[in-house]
């Protein structure tokens, strides 16, 4: 037998299978089966032959640009993207070619809301934004408002804001920690880091009677002096706290799953997010030190001593890095606060802007009248323009403000964190594996209350 006559499984050559498979089908007068139809188009080819084929086909298969991509939607309906977020992926396999945020499947439109508000009644809405980050939210709202009126808030009310801001910080990256080490699949993790948060909710409503979105923070100060028994507490978990992270740490930093899903992971230069407006975190993972406590410091921030704290590679690893890093130095500023704190007013005298005390309103009838229409009415803001910002979890939040002198904004806008850092995703996914993806979107910590606004 010759090198081409090769042989089926019954030993007969194949091209002599082929042709009497024809000829069968020929003399019944019918169809050719399916079998007998591979057969009849079957060529006798070498084994060297065919192996050069197998690796021309393999090699066309692994080109990217041989096949159409894949397009599938990540989200909204996804565990990772918790039904608020759509990301339009193309696919070369389980490569990410492209990806194509999609939001708005939160908007509550609330920078528009602010501006058919009184000053005073926009907090409330201010708050509900980054719902992680209330405190940050209406910070940067009324220091926006104080810079319009010119008005001076008291060092305590200052030192209050800080205290209440960092535990702020602290809660939010908690949650952080806990939901991407749940979709990592360190369960453990979730479980310790919800204790933590619970404690600093308490502590929040104890200070406010509200757990989330509180609207504590006032034009010119804080709504209330900080309750008895609220130090005593606080010091508390202060002293617990760098425990806790030592645990945190020791569950994820030695677990090679989570070494393996998040070192390498999710590389940006640190050039590519500065041009893309990113900051927080994600870019103080990439070795820039660039912190607005440090960088202008508002409430305050100039007189506390802490660091900045900032990675090298930029991934999603060092992401977590840093984050652990500020939790730490957030206890190292509330506890400075404490002891620092000034024995003057939770809020500025200033009765044009600032309610009357309660104690006044049953024997004062002035007080009452003027409670009622800054309440009802609000009070006027002079003409002008305004924009400050803060350091929230995520990074800058500012808010800018436009005055026509009435009592209500003309304009308010908010740079909120989230929505500028999502930028970072698309450059981050492409070429990489679409399981790694999960891994990128938990790194960045969007909040999209804080996109869709």
């Amino acid at each position: 037998m010759s090198s081409r006559q090769q042989q089926t499984s019954t030993g007969i050559p194949v091209e002599e299978e082929a042709r009497s498979a024809r000829e069968a089908a020929g003399r019944e007068g019918r169809p050719l089966t399916e079998t007998e139809r591979a057969i009849a188009g079957a060529e006798s080819v070498t084994p060297q032959e065919a192996l050069a084929r197998t690796e021309l086909a393999e090699g066309q298969d692994l080109d990217p640009g041989s096949r159409e991509p894949m397009v599938i939607n990540l989200g909204p309906q996804h565990p990772s993207t918790h039904g608020v977020l759509r990301l339009v992926t193309e696919l070369d396999g389980e490569v990410v070619r492209d990806i194509h945020p999609v939001i708005g499947y939160l908007h509550t439109g609330i920078e528009k809301q602010c501006e058919n508000k009184t000053y005073w009644q926009a907090i409330t809405l201010v708050t509900r934004m980054d719902y992680l980050a209330s405190f940050f939210n209406i910070h940067a709202y009324t220091m926006s408002v104080e810079k319009l009126l010119d008005l001076e808030v008291p060092g305590r009310a200052q030192y209050i804001r800080v205290v209440l801001s960092e535990l702020n910080r602290i809660a939010s990256h908690l949650v952080w920690l806990g939901t991407s080490g749940l979709e990592l699949g360190a369960i453990s993790v979730f479980f310790y880091t919800f204790r933590e948060r619970e404690q600093i909710l308490d502590l929040f409503e104890m200070v406010a009677g509200e757990r989330m979105n509180t609207r504590f923070f006032q034009v010119g100060g804080c709504a209330d002096d900080l309750p008895s028994g609220f130090e005593a507490r606080l010091r508390d978990l202060l002293a617990r706290m760098p425990d806790r992270i030592d645990e945190y740490e020791e569950l994820l930093s030695a677990n090679p799953i989570w070494l393996e899903r998040t070192k390498g992971v999710g590389v940006l230069p640190a050039d590519e997010l500065l041009g893309l407006g990113v900051t927080g975190p994600p870019l103080r993972a990439a070795g820039v030190d660039f912190d607005l406590r440090k960088a202008a410091p508002y409430s305050g921030y100039e007189h506390f001593d802490f660091d900045v704290v900032a990675g090298s590679q930029g991934d999603a690893y060092d992401r977590y890095t840093v984050r652990l890093g500020e939790m730490r130095e957030s206890l190292k500023i509330i506890e400075q606060a404490l002891d620092g704190m000034p024995e003057d007013s939770h809020i500025a005298d200033d009765r044009k802007v600032v309610l009357p005390p309660r104690e006044e309103l049953a024997t004062s009838m002035e007080a009452l009248i003027h409670h009622f229409k800054l309440v009802t009415e609000g009070f006027t803001v002079p003409e002008g323009e305004a924009y400050c910002a803060v350091e929230s979890p995520r990074g800058e939040l500012g808010c800018y403000l436009v005055s026509d002198g009435t009592p209500k904004p003309r304009r308010c806008h908010v740079r909120d964190p989230s929505f500028v850092n999502l930028q970072a995703l698309r450059p981050m996914a492409q070429s990489a594996y679409l399981a790694d993806m999960i891994v990128m979107i938990g790194s960045l910590d969007n909040v999209m209350g804080g996109v869709d606004r």
